[in-house]
């Protein structure tokens, strides 16, 4: 009887294991994972010289791990197990707190930072530096800035990072914007900040910059729910978002422009098919885009506005579109600095660098 039983369990676990690589090796693959916003691994092409060198073992290895069956559903088990079971703190860097998901922004990064600055200096001195713009600087803090010291986890020194940011960039005036902010306007489980709750920040920029922004809009909420970057990284059981854009008539008349693909074309202040996409927030002003600019034909002046910035200056720049007749968008991530000139000339604009922890302490 227990030789039956040994046999039966054999072939069963037999039948699994090359089931499931039969599955991986000859099943459909997948190019990309929703859930982890990543591209997964494909195949590796075999080469004797690959072998040799172990890279063609160690590339499969990633392409199994990437494509395996129920991938997400067993993800899903260990990180809940890891965090309600075992209470590690973290997974990878990622952790939960206060039913916030973040990702450990530690430790400050000097050479990341000094050399994102250094490219903003070169802007600077090739546009900047002779012309009659007034240019301004804010710092975003990442939700580590208020979520990490809940959980004890370890945070960088942000002090620190603005006396950096404020000496390299010392002919830029500086405006704080980290007493107006709190860890409710950040999304539970994304790294973004919510566009609904940013019409302080908004106003004390523009009140710096000596801009009055005319802000009486109208809160809109998207119907479907938003499983935020973090959401799928962590894998753990975490209400989704909800995503609320603020509109009005200025908003809805307003021009927009993408330069993405290095020609003109018709965007949207708030791009309805992106938010029910790959990832919501991309919704607005289209997400990653290496120039966009907004004009606004109604405005009460001739006054101009350009923003360098990363993703969280795409939620914020509509509430400066009251104010400005063209509001001039560039993410200098996917834009050559050399390339600007072909579609800006700084005259008399106000300037303002506005970037997040969060990139200033990675990789502009």
């Amino acid at each position: 009887m227990n030789k039956v039983k040994n046999i039966i369990t054999i072939a069963l676990f037999a039948v699994v294991c090359f089931g499931f690589s039969a599955v991986i090796i000859f099943g459909p693959k997948k190019d990309y994972s929703m859930t982890e916003r990543r591209s997964l691994k494909k195949a590796p092409v075999f080469s004797v010289q690959s072998l040799n060198s172990g890279k063609f073992m160690s590339d499969f290895d990633d392409f199994t791990l990437d494509q395996f069956p129920l991938r997400d559903g067993f993800r899903s088990v260990k990180a809940n197990f890891d965090h309600y079971l075992l209470l590690k703190k973290d997974n990878h860097g990622l952790y939960l707190t206060n039913g916030y998901l973040s990702k450990m922004e530690y430790p400050k990064n000097d050479d990341f930072i000094n050399r994102n600055l250094n490219k903003l200096n070169s802007v600077y001195k090739e546009y900047l530096k002779d012309s009659d713009c007034k240019i301004y600087l804010s710092v975003i803090p990442d939700k580590n800035y208020f979520l990490a010291p809940l959980g004890n986890y370890p945070v960088m020194n942000y002090e620190k990072v603005i006396s950096t940011v404020k000496t390299k960039l010392n002919y830029a005036e500086y405006i704080d914007i980290f007493p107006l902010l709190k860890l409710e306007d950040y999304y539970y489980t994304d790294q973004h900040w919510r566009q609904e709750t940013l019409e302080p920040v908004a106003k004390k920029i523009g009140e710096r910059m000596g801009t009055d922004l005319f802000l009486k809009m109208k809160t809109e909420t998207l119907e479907n729910p938003f499983y935020g970057t973090y959401y799928g990284q962590a894998s753990l059981n975490v209400k989704p978002d909800t995503i609320q854009y603020l509109t009005d008539s200025i908003l809805e008349n307003a021009v927009v422009t993408s330069y993405n693909s290095g020609s003109p074309k018709e965007a949207f202040m708030y791009d309805m098919k992106k938010a029910f996409g790959r990832d919501p927030y991309e919704m607005f002003l289209g997400g990653a885009d290496p120039l966009v600019i907004i004009e606004n034909n109604n405005a009460e002046s001739e006054k101009e506005l350009v923003i360098f910035r990363d993703s969280f200056g795409s939620s914020l720049a509509p509430l400066f579109v009251s104010a400005y007749s063209k509001i001039t968008l560039i993410d200098l991530r996917y834009i050559q600095s050399g390339m600007i000139k072909n579609y800006l000339e700084f005259s008399n604009q106000d300037v303002l660098f506005l970037y997040s922890t969060l990139i200033l302490n990675n990789q502009l």
